[in-house]
C-alpha cells in the first residue's frame, strides 16, 4: 500500500476532517472515496459526452409516441 501527503492550509484541513468525522469516517476513507468518486464522475461525463456526440443526429421518438405505438 502507498502513501499520499497532501498539503492543506489550517481552514481546509479544518474543513476536511470535520466533514470525515460527521459522517464517521477515517480521513485517509474519507479523502480515498472523494477522489475515487471524482475520477468516476468525470469518467461518466466524458462517456456521457461521446455517447450523445454519436447519436445527436439519430431519430428520437418521445415517450408519448412511443405509448401510442404500444397502445397504452
Amino acid at each position: 500500500m502507498s502513501t499520499v501527503s497532501l498539503r492543506l492550509n489550517k481552514k481546509d484541513d479544518t474543513l476536511i476532517r470535520k466533514y470525515a468525522e460527521l459522517h464517521n469516517m477515517d480521513l485517509s476513507t474519507f479523502i480515498r472515496q472523494a477522489v475515487i468518486e471524482k475520477i468516476e464522475e468525470e469518467y461518466d461525463l466524458t462517456l456521457f459526452n461521446k455517447v450523445w456526440e454519436e447519436e445527436k443526429d439519430q431519430e428520437r421518438i418521445s415517450h408519448e409516441d412511443v405509448k401510442k405505438e404500444l397502445g397504452l
